[in-house]
Order: C-alpha cells, then structure tokens, then sequence
C-alpha cells in the first residue's frame, strides 16, 4: 500500500523570516492522523530568509537530519559541532540526553531551502554527537545512495535507530528500485521534480508512507528529479 501525502495537504506556518510546511504534526500544527510514521517523527521543509535563523534553543532524545536543497546552514551546537552546511551533505546531529544548537543563514541575498528531520532515537539519555558528510551528486544519480543508516555503513552517516536513508537524483524516463525486507516500510519524499513509485505519482514536496509492498520502483515522470527514501522497521 502506498499512502500519498500530498504537499498542499500539509500544515503549514510563515513566521517571515521562515516559511515552512509540515509533513507530521509539528509545533501549533495538529492532526492526529499525521503524528509521524514509524520512527519517523517530523520531515518540515524550510525556506529560512538571509541573514536569519532559529536561535540557541535544546532538544533531546531525537536523531536529527539536515539535508539542504539551496543555499547554505551555519550550524553551532553544545557538543563542539559548527559547521555550514551546503547541498549534497548531510548532517546528523544526536540529541540524546540533551543538547542546544543554533541554526543560521549566513547569506546576505540568497535565502537557504532545506528538510528537517527528526527520528525517535533507539534508546534515551544517549550521548549528544554531531556528524556531517558530503556525497558527490556523483554518487546519488541514477542509485539509490545510502547516506544515513544504523551501522554508519558505505560512508553513511550513523544514527541511533535502524532505519536505512537513501538519497537519488534521477533523470527523465530513469528509475531505481528497492526490495523491502519482509516487516518493513518505507516513506518517501520527493524534493526535486517528479516521479511515479509503482505507478503512483509524486510531484515535488509529496511523499508517500509505504506498508505491505516487496519491491519498489521509482521512476523519474518530468525532468531531474531527486528523492529521499527511508527504509524503517
């Protein structure tokens, strides 16, 4: 079964300085039927305007991925990471027993896009790390490159939970596939263009909770498009 989220359908919030769209219930945004999937808590995809940012605030017992689409993220937080973050990295950051970071837009004109998310984490109290690595877009066109994983595996960056994250940009009429071990799902998101997944379509900003499938296949529907797809217990 293949669950469409549709990006319209999402909640949805512009503060001005940032303009952001809620795939699960976040902050004042609620729906029940959307509090996360599986170990997936939050997936938002944020505009944050130049020279603005979200200020020194904490969280815990949470793994969070930064991937940015446009632009760039500086990043400063209390276990000793400070990094800016472009495109084609990610970032995973370990709140566990508890951490205060900062993010910033350090642009004077261009403003950043980027998705934010979060995954409940293993286990609690853990110990707060940060981690970033860049994969060459290289890596990701025409595969199904794994960027995030349980293991830290293939040069991944490793989070607390066993959850495989995926990165791919696929031109016109090009696909990939992915075989789901038997009691597993899937949640897909698209960020760039559009793509047909068994059939289904997806345009920019959807995505997809997938239950109860063997095998994928994600074919690129108009133009380059590039998704992200986790693999969750």
């Amino acid at each position: 079964m293949i669950k469409v989220r549709k990006a319209e359908e999402r909640g949805h919030a512009n503060y001005g300085w940032l303009d952001t769209s809620y795939t699960f219930s976040f902050n004042t945004y609620y729906d029940p039927e959307y509090m996360g999937f599986r170990s997936l808590r939050v997936i938002n995809e944020d505009y944050v305007e130049p020279g603005q940012g979200f200020g020194t605030h904490g969280h815990k017992d949470m793994e969070i991925i930064t991937y940015v689409m446009e632009g760039a993220l500086a990043h400063k937080d209390s276990s000793g990471g400070s990094e800016v973050l472009k495109p084609h990295e990610v970032q995973r950051m370990t709140a566990g027993s508890g951490i205060r970071h900062s993010e910033f837009n350090p642009s004077d004109e261009e403003r950043v896009h980027l998705y934010q998310i979060w995954i409940l984490p293993e286990a609690n109290d853990l110990e707060p790390g940060y981690e970033q690595t860049y994969f060459a877009p290289e890596e990701k066109k025409g595969r199904l490159r794994l960027v995030a994983s349980k293991g830290g595996d293939d040069g991944s960056v490793k989070i607390n939970q066993d959850v495989s994250l995926y990165a791919s940009i696929l031109g016109e009429g090009e696909s990939v596939t992915h075989a789901f071990s038997e009691g597993r799902h899937g949640w897909i998101q698209v960020v760039k263009g559009s793509v047909e997944v068994n059939g289904t379509t997806l345009d920019a900003s959807d995505g997809a909770a997938i239950s109860g499938e063997d095998r994928i296949e994600i074919v690129s529907a108009a133009g380059e498009s590039e998704i992200l797809l986790f693999d969750l217990n």
